[in-house]
This record gives C-alpha cells, sequence and structure tokens, in this order.
C-alpha cells in the first residue's frame, strides 16, 4: 500500500469527492489549475489510488474515472468489484451498489473487471 502525504493538494482533491462520485482526471485538472499542476493531480490520484482511498475506472469515451471508495469493501478483492452509472447526457457518474460476482475459472486467472451502465439520469431528458 502507498503512503502519500496530507498536504493541502491532496486534501482538496480528496475533498472534492465529497459532494461528487466520480470524477474524470480533466475535470479534476480544471478544477484545480490554479492550485497545481496536471502532473502533480495525476500523481496525487495515483498515490490515493494505490493506498485504496479512491478507486478508477474507464467511461465510455475511455476517460478514466475517480471515485471514492467504500470503506465497507475492501477494493483489493476482486469479488466486491461493482458497476458504475454514466449519464450519456450530462456526463454524471457514480457508483452503483450493484456487486458483480466474479466466477472461478481453472483456465484463466481474472486480474480486473469492469461493468459500465449507462442512460439517463433523473435530470435529463430520455
Amino acid at each position: 500500500m502507498s503512503k502519500y502525504k496530507n498536504t493541502k493538494s491532496v486534501k482538496l482533491i480528496i475533498n472534492a469527492f465529497k459532494n461528487q462520485n466520480a470524477l474524470t482526471v480533466v475535470e479534476l485538472i480544471n478544477r484545480f489549475k490554479t492550485n497545481m499542476n496536471k502532473t502533480t493531480v495525476y500523481r496525487i490520484l495515483e498515490r490515493l489510488e494505490e493506498s485504496k482511498i479512491l478507486h478508477s475506472f474507464l467511461d465510455q469515451k475511455g476517460l478514466k474515472r475517480y471515485a471514492k471508495n467504500d470503506k465497507k469493501n475492501d477494493s483489493s478483492n476482486i469479488n466486491s468489484k461493482h458497476s458504475h452509472f454514466l449519464c450519456e447526457d450530462c456526463g454524471v457518474s457514480l457508483c452503483m451498489p450493484l456487486d458483480i460476482k466474479i466466477p472461478n475459472n481453472s483456465n484463466f486467472t481474472i486480474k480486473n473487471s469492469e461493468h459500465l451502465l449507462i442512460g439517463n439520469c433523473n435530470n435529463c431528458p430520455t
């Protein structure tokens, strides 16, 4: 597990996830461009993910999105992977409570699984 220093920049990024469920690195860079450069944002996100404070997933455009980990789930356990929802109109994305169970198979080893649900949120027209 990676260690991170609880600097002002780290606190800013962690606090960004209090009201948002999942954010892209581009959104975070734009939000904090007056506080830190993009290399710092990438470095902090990497350390927070290694420390299991955040987790990431890819959206339908291939952008990496980050979300805060739920302390109840051990994100290192592949069987605790969960789905993510992405609104195709406004771009809001969030973790879904639907757990994805990965079957065991002796012919191969699964190291990661991602499940993205795409649709419209309640604030956008269908």
